[in-house]
């Protein structure tokens, strides 16, 4: 006899998973739609409002796009049915507000949808090429021979040092076909697609582990030192004894190793950059592998942020928990227990007595929180008079005289000497011609600043001229500045404009 019964029982338990009740209520094409609208891997988690406005725009926009066949019900109605379906997990953040966060299920069946939606070949020359690369290497980690390791690990050297010296020696870059990276980069996404629902399944184990610890805490029917001992067991197996701890395991390891963490980042950028990636790969699969260092960091912190909710709670209740005053109140309700029974020997059926569940409230319509100090009530000492320090009042023209150069009054002196008649024969003969308040030391830079972007001008490096300035306190100042002079008057020897080089050579300064 076949045993198609206990076939039919395990298919039975695989169809009752939510994965599959997902894919084949009514519906599903609508909510999984949804799902892959609301929920990408870059925004894993979406505040519990937003999503109820968020589904209610999508019904509303597939009602315009005339699709009739929709489920009943609001966004907010829709979101706890589908929390009662175990699609969706609703928890509160570290801000206390309420989030909805897919479960390992919802994700597995994103993934197979997604899975789906792409270009696969059943049999490829890939496929058949990783699947003796695995074979092969989990022989080499598995293998209890040292002699049959050491055989496959020489076979390995010598065949890896044959096409380097091949490579060396000029030989042809072995090219592969559109449909070999087809097949490796559909491959590669299906890999990093599953990430995501492999660490909710670790988020999960703790989740549920930190429900059972406060079950057994809460029904006090086993001691603190086993529910922690409990826990301790069954944290650190958790990590091994599941594909998804393992493969959690995995990944830390990846991150404390900088090297082959760097690795990755180098291997993922140079198969993007293949030729063929830009034929093969759309901007989302190019950005879903970009990411796959971040989702993998994002997947850790998550796990690793449920863990310390289970530590946080086990050390909550070992704080908090006083074995004394739970036997005083166990000794409070005994004592209540044997008044009941000796009350229910002498009371009627239907008597009843009036007893509060609460005390009265007390009305306080103020609680004062300190006495009276009569040194608080001292007023504080006198404000000195300093009215004899206060400096003198700055009027806006002497901060003017402090400040930078006057660039509009400057380059209008400029263009006024250049358009009138007398011929300009440098620019410090038109600098002595300015009045005192535009021949501050200051406004000799914004003048050259001002030449330096204008055409017309040259400069000689050799010859210096003298500026006299005035300070705004009507001290006097010389300053030597290389010798500048319109173009028609530049003599021999002259190279470059200022345009050309627009630089001051220091000079010497006499005060």
């Amino acid at each position: 006899m076949t045993d198609i019964v206990g076939e039919l029982a395990r298919v039975a338990g695989a169809f009752d998973q939510p994965t599959l009740t997902l894919l084949y209520r009514n519906h599903a094409r609508v909510v999984i739609a949804m799902f892959r609208g609301a929920f990408t891997r870059d925004n894993r988690s979406i505040p519990a409002a937003r999503l109820h406005a968020q589904v209610d725009t999508y019904l509303d926009h597939l009602r315009i796009a005339g699709i009739t066949d929709l489920p009943s019900g609001s966004g907010r109605e829709l979101c706890l049915r589908w929390m009662r379906g175990q699609w969706l997990v609703r928890s509160v953040d570290d801000d206390g507000t309420e989030i909805y966060t897919l479960t390992s299920h919802a994700q597995d069946a994103l993934n197979l949808v997604t899975s789906l939606t792409r270009e696969r070949a059943s049999l490829s020359e890939h496929r058949i090429a990783t699947i003796v690369n695995a074979v092969r290497r989990f022989n080499t980690e598995a293998n209890p021979d040292r002699g049959a390791r050491v055989d496959i690990l020489n076979s390995e050297i010598a065949r890896l040092t044959r096409e380097r010296d091949r490579l060396l020696e000029g030989g042809d870059v072995p090219q592969v076909s559109a449909d070999y990276m087809l097949e490796g980069f559909g491959e590669l996404l299906q890999l990093v697609a599953a990430l995501p629902s492999d660490f909710a399944r670790v988020e999960e184990a703790f989740t549920a582990l930190r429900a059972q610890i406060l079950g057994s805490f809460r029904a006090e029917d086993r001691h603190a030192g086993d529910v922690i001992d409990d826990y301790l067991r069954r944290s650190d197996s958790l990590m091994t004894a599941t594909a998804e701890g393992r493969a959690f395991e995995g990944a830390f390891t990846l991150l404390r190793d900088d090297e082959l963490l760097l690795q990755l980042r180098e291997d993922l950028s140079a198969l993007l950059s293949h030729p063929t990636a830009e034929d093969i790969l759309n901007d989302a699969d190019r950005r879903d592998l970009r990411g796959t260092v971040g989702l993998i960091r994002r997947g850790i912190d998550a796990v690793l942020t449920q863990r310390n909710r289970v530590t946080a709670t086990l050390r909550e209740y070992i704080q908090t928990h006083n074995t004394a005053r739970d036997r005083e109140l166990d000794s409070t309700l005994r004592q209540l227990d044997a008044e009941l029974a000796q009350w229910m020997m002498v009371a009627g059926p239907r008597t009843a007595v009036p007893l509060p569940l609460l005390p009265a409230r007390v009305e306080v319509n103020h609680l004062r929180e300190r006495f009276h100090n009569p040194e608080e009530e001292a007023g504080p000492p006198p404000l000195q008079d300093v009215t004899g320090q206060r400096p003198d009042e700055l009027s806006l023209a002497d901060l003017l005289a402090q400040g930078g150069p006057s660039l509009d009054q400057l380059r209008t002196a400029v263009d006024e000497a250049l358009a009138a008649d007398r011929p300009l024969t440098s620019l410090g003969s038109l600098f002595g011609t300015l009045a005192a308040t535009l021949r501050r030391p200051v406004e000799v830079l914004g003048l050259l600043h001002l030449i330096t972007n204008m055409d017309g001008f040259a400069r000689d490096d050799e010859r210096r001229e003298i500026y006299h300035t005035v300070r705004p306190d009507g001290s006097r100042r010389e300053l030597t500045v290389p010798l500048v002079v319109p173009m028609w008057q530049q003599p021999d020897g002259i190279a470059g404009t200022v345009a050309d080089r627009p630089g001051v050579s220091a000079g010497s300064e006499q005060a």
